[in-house]
């Protein structure tokens, strides 16, 4: 894609069927329960991105054996062992995921990423591996972990609130660790509680002896076994597009919808009915159908990643919206609140940000550059406005390869 995007305006409504690549959460994930198996594994229909070619070679350098040239992936367990420099990017699961496995291999391991990866929280999960007996040097990127081998394991208590990918990182090394791991959170309320479900699950699908309850996670140190890993496909990915036929009017159904996930992404049934669309689903399709758009006040806490993309369909809404319970999206990708308040604005929008989140009133909008900041999300908001604001053009589109490389041909196959 350009480095300039002029985002396509719809010439009416949408009425397109799309098939959506395999999730990046639950391919991340698989990859790193297949590479502490004791047998190998099949990743069937993984995503293949930016994201998850990151982790498959980070885990790769540490002595995996990865074949992901085909449709399914094939991983062989091996010894973990250094020295090795791993390149995380801007991928939060490989940053938060990797480190705990790192930790297990025998040598020096290096991590780093892009400019904007060493903003990015990664002191909490660091200091609770030192509590659990590893060696790591350094609280953000680039940071050090000095393999011994084997890690004790035992209690944590940490401050998840930034992220619950720092329960989740612990979690799926922790069948590894010499005692296991119990993480306890104390702080505000963990953030994506669908994530941590869906690692939970994961975990035990794998073997792994997991308890739950408030605020913490014991996980018992024994076997993982190798096997066959279903990925579905990324719902909220599936977000920019279903949101185009509410924006449009028109109909957008996403092809293999599960009937029962963790994935975050399966709550835009209920958030775009909310904003006016219909929602249906029929063997085994989601069907969104356009109507009037309304402004929407929710709690998004769980659901931060849909944030962007809605946030882009309230400020085209018949009245104002409040998106609430996502401060820490101050620490992703990019800072997104102050982001999307920058850039919304700079199209004709009124949006301000608020301490957890962002109040949006819908104002007449003109074109203009949407900058998206290296963020992934950025892009897809910057697409859906353009269905409806002509002359937006979007910088940087090509930054959604992060997760979604075929997002572009998708994007004019819809409109085709």
């Amino acid at each position: 894609m350009p480095q300039m995007w002029p985002a396509p305006a719809a010439d009416g409504p949408t009425d397109a069927t799309v098939a959506l690549p395999g999730s990046k959460s639950i391919t991340n994930r698989a990859l790193v329960l297949a590479a502490l198996a004791e047998d190998p594994s099949l990743v069937r229909r993984p995503l293949r991105s930016r994201d998850t070619l990151l982790m498959a070679g980070a885990l790769r350098a540490l002595g995996a054996g990865v074949e992901d040239a085909g449709a399914d992936w094939r991983i062989t367990p091996g010894e973990l062992r250094g020295p090795a420099t791993l390149d995380v990017g801007l991928a939060g699961t490989v940053m938060r995921f990797v480190p705990p496995v790192a930790a297990m291999a025998t040598g020096e391991i290096l991590f780093d990423g892009d400019p904007h990866a060493r903003k990015r929280p990664m002191g909490t999960i660091l200091a609770a591996l030192r509590v659990l007996g590893a060696d790591v040097e350094g609280d953000a990127l680039p940071f050090t972990v000095r393999g011994t081998g084997a890690v004790p394991g035992g209690s944590v208590t940490i401050d998840a609130s930034g992220s619950s990918q720092m329960v989740s990182g612990l979690l799926l090394a922790a069948p590894r660790y010499g005692k296991g791991a119990e993480v306890r959170h104390e702080g505000p309320p963990v953030p994506s509680a669908p994530h941590l479900a869906m690692t939970v699950r994961m975990l035990r699908d794998a073997g792994a002896s997991v308890e739950t309850g408030p605020d913490v996670w014991r996980v018992q140190p024994g076997a993982l076994r190798g096997g066959e890993f279903d990925v579905e496909p990324d719902l909220s990915n599936a977000a920019p597009f279903l949101a185009a036929a509410l924006v449009t009017g028109g109909r957008v159904t996403v092809r293999g919808w599960p009937a029962e996930t963790t994935q975050p992404g399966d709550e835009l049934r209920h958030l775009l009915a909310a904003m006016g669309a219909s929602v249906t689903r029929e063997d085994g399709d989601l069907t969104v159908r356009g109507g009037s758009i309304h402004g929407i006040d929710v709690d998004l806490g769980d659901v931060s990643e849909l944030s962007c993309v809605l946030a882009a369909v309230a400020a085209l809404a018949d009245g104002p919206s409040r998106l609430r319970g996502i401060a820490h999206m101050r620490g992703h990708e990019t800072d997104r609140l102050a982001a999307l308040t920058a850039e919304i604005n700079g199209l004709g929008g009124d949006v301000r940000e608020l301490p957890d989140g962002l109040e949006i009133r819908p104002r007449p909008l003109h074109g203009g550059v949407f900058h998206t900041y290296d963020d992934h999300r950025m892009v897809m908001a910057g697409a859906v406005l353009g269905l409806a604001v002509p002359g937006v053009e979007v910088e940087n589109p090509g930054t959604v390869g992060k997760t979604l490389p075929e997002f572009g041909e998708i994007w004019a196959e819809m409109l085709r």
